[in-house]
């Protein structure tokens, strides 16, 4: 595979590892603007559609031989990755950004880093260390920094919102689950592979909970905006972003790839301003600094490791 070839190259590795985060962060603000005229169900089956088309050039050439040689331990790490990234990631996200803003969903996104760099040293026996410690508190205090001055996003307090905001936690820990397991699945298969074949197993799925919502949808009606948006959601987000980040996963400990998660939610939150037209304020810079310390930190680590 053309990506997976190149990254072995640990500059451009954390580059994809970057990149990977910061399309996936443009599901939050892009999701909103898509449940808003779609339903939650079709909105996803066409997502995990155009996800599955954009990648199969990359691994039509030796597809059944590939497939072949997957053992049956592989292939439950794989429905596990479409299960949780997939399915679990697509449709929580999806249905709690119909209840919260742009802004909101970003700052519960915030705690990803965290999560899933306890995740991995708990389960993954990845190593910590010292500068891998620094770097993840450095994520955490800059999305602190964003989320201490939460309120100023006008956050509901019912009980519409906090399900709508419970919702989105439960779509990072999907996105952290998904981390996780490819981290063990792409040890032994390409990324794109990987991520071809966890998206077209959730392709039946989608289509059969998607086909009753088919007759009541206005198809005619549907912005452009919409299609727009769904085609990134689908393209962008599942496509180009899985296949960066899955690419700089396989040369990465686990520990190390939840510093640069700290990308998603900073790339979440500000394409929320400027997709969704949501209030900036200038503290959130403060944030956004740590953050990005915190990524330059972990380049380092992840370089001076290969």
């Amino acid at each position: 595979m053309f990506i997976s070839k190149v990254v072995k190259d640990s500059h451009l590795g954390a580059l994809y590892l970057f990149l990977g985060m910061a399309f996936f962060g443009s599901a939050t603000p892009i999701s909103k603007l898509i449940g808003n005229e779609l339903p939650i169900l079709t909105a996803s089956f066409f997502r995990v559609v155009l996800g599955s088309l954009f990648l199969l050039p990359f691994v039509a050439k030796e597809l059944i031989q590939d497939i072949r040689e997957i053992d049956k331990k592989n292939w439950g790490f794989i429905s596990l990755i479409s299960i949780f990234g997939m399915v679990g990631f697509t449709v929580f996200l999806i249905w709690g950004m119909k209840m919260v803003s742009g802004v909101v969903g970003s700052l519960i996104m915030s705690v990803t880093p965290a999560l899933t760099g306890l995740a991995s040293y708990l389960f993954l026996k990845s190593p910590l260390g010292k500068r891998r410690i620094i770097s993840l508190l450095l994520g955490v205090g800059g999305l602190f920094i964003v989320n201490l001055f939460g309120k100023k996003f006008g956050f509901t307090q019912n009980a519409q919102s906090y399900f709508g905001a419970g919702l989105v936690f439960l779509a990072i820990c999907c996105e952290a689950a998904y981390t996780l397991i490819g981290k063990k699945v792409t040890d032994s298969i390409a990324p794109l592979l990987v991520t071809f074949l966890a998206s077209t197993l959730s392709i039946p799925l989608f289509l059969v909970l998607a086909f009753f919502d088919f007759g009541d949808i206005p198809w005619t009606q549907i912005s452009l905006q919409t299609w727009i948006s769904l085609g990134w959601w689908g393209l962008g987000t599942l496509g180009i972003g899985s296949a960066l980040w899955y690419s700089g996963l396989s040369k990465a400990e686990g520990s190390t790839a939840a510093g640069f998660m700290s990308i998603m939610p900073i790339s979440a939150l500000l394409l929320s301003y400027v997709l969704l037209d949501e209030t900036f304020y200038p503290i959130h810079l403060a944030g956004i600094s740590l953050v990005l310390a915190s990524v330059t930190l972990m380049s380092w680590v992840h370089a001076s490791e290969h």
